[in-house]
């Protein structure tokens, strides 16, 4: 039985990227299977004062940590991407959609790929269309949907539900009470699944 993984993200964030690719390598291996919690990072971490834009000595290392670390998940990026979106809402709208429909990966690897590979915005055209076109969902009609009031209000539901819960970041997976923020926690995330510790070095 698959190890079903809570996972907070904001499709905004960079490392949510290798997360993605990670989960891409896990879940055709049938080992874990990926509940996307799409939520607003950018409110939450104004709230803290800890936006990566406010910092760019922060934002310099993330990209050049993202850049060291891609190729050894067989992923090229085009770095700096463009950042942070303009558009970062209705990217997130449409991942709140995706994940009430069971597309939730399908939307990320394809729009992620699209902004650190080649450079088109997340949220912004052509990104979306070309995305959902990609993964067979007509541009139209799903962003005509994505951007009824009760998505955007869904995506505040879920922001207020991670703040309850701690969650601060992205991605950040959740095992009961744990929470493990940062895409190189997944392996600490999946030990504690597993066992209800952290296994030894």
């Amino acid at each position: 039985m698959p190890i079903r993984l809570e996972t907070w993200f904001a499709v905004g964030s960079a490392y949510t990227w290798l997360a993605i690719r990670r989960a891409e390598m896990l879940e055709a291996a049938g080992e874990v299977v990926f509940d996307w919690k799409p939520y607003s990072t950018r409110i939450v971490m104004s709230e803290l004062g800890t936006l990566p834009k406010n910092a760019p000595v922060k934002l310099a290392y993330i990209w050049r940590d993202i850049e060291r670390r891609a190729p050894r998940l067989g992923l090229s990026p085009r770095f700096p991407a463009p950042y942070p979106l303009v558009d970062y809402d209705r990217a997130n709208h449409v991942a709140v959609l995706a994940a009430r429909e069971g597309w939730c990966f399908d939307y990320l690897r394809a729009t992620y790929r699209r902004w650190m590979q080649e450079g088109q915005v997340a949220g912004a055209e052509p990104n979306l269309s070309e995305s959902l076109r990609e993964i067979g969902r007509d541009p139209v009609e799903t962003l005509a949907r994505a951007d009824a009031p009760e998505i955007a209000a869904a995506f505040l539901a879920n922001t207020d539900r991670a703040r309850e819960l701690g969650v601060f970041g992205a991605p950040t997976f959740r095992v009961g009470e744990e929470l493990f923020w940062g895409e190189d926690r997944l392996d600490d995330a999946l030990d504690w699944a597993r066992t209800g510790r952290l296994s030894a070095p």
